[in-house]
């Protein structure tokens, strides 16, 4: 079964920057489409961007405007991607998660119909 342990988040100050990680057991990124969501307190779990096997980028449709600030990558030896965070303000405070599609390796929508299992999470808070 798939799994990934998010880690990275942190307190920061508006405008700060961070790098997220998701690391895999082995063979995650290289086989499924990896994606990092995030959940604010009180909201819904949304979609952030997805990184493919080959990959192909894909951002959520609500967050296409905001793709200068986030930027995904992957080292597939280390079985780990990543999510740098720029340009931090006091709405990006959540908890963000990673999940990999499972046996998919382009990227579905990016709703929680498609991914899993959840784990931890790691917490993001943003002071002004």
């Amino acid at each position: 079964q798939v799994q990934l342990r998010e880690s990275g988040g942190a307190s920061v100050q508006t405008g700060g920057s961070l790098r997220l990680s998701c690391a895999g057991s082995g063979g995650t990124a290289a086989s499924n489409c990896v994606a990092w969501f995030r959940q604010a307190p009180g909201k819904k779990r949304e979609g952030i961007v997805g990184i493919a096997t080959d990959d192909d980028i894909y951002y959520t449709p609500a967050l296409r405007a905001e793709k200068g600030r986030f930027s995904i990558s992957k080292d597939n030896a280390k079985d780990t991607v990543y999510l740098d965070i720029n340009s931090l303000k006091p709405e990006d405070t959540a908890m963000y998660y990673c999940a990999a599609a499972p046996w998919s390796r382009t990227c579905p929508a990016l709703t929680e119909t498609y991914f899993g299992p959840w784990g931890q999470g790691t917490q993001v808070t943003v002071s002004s």
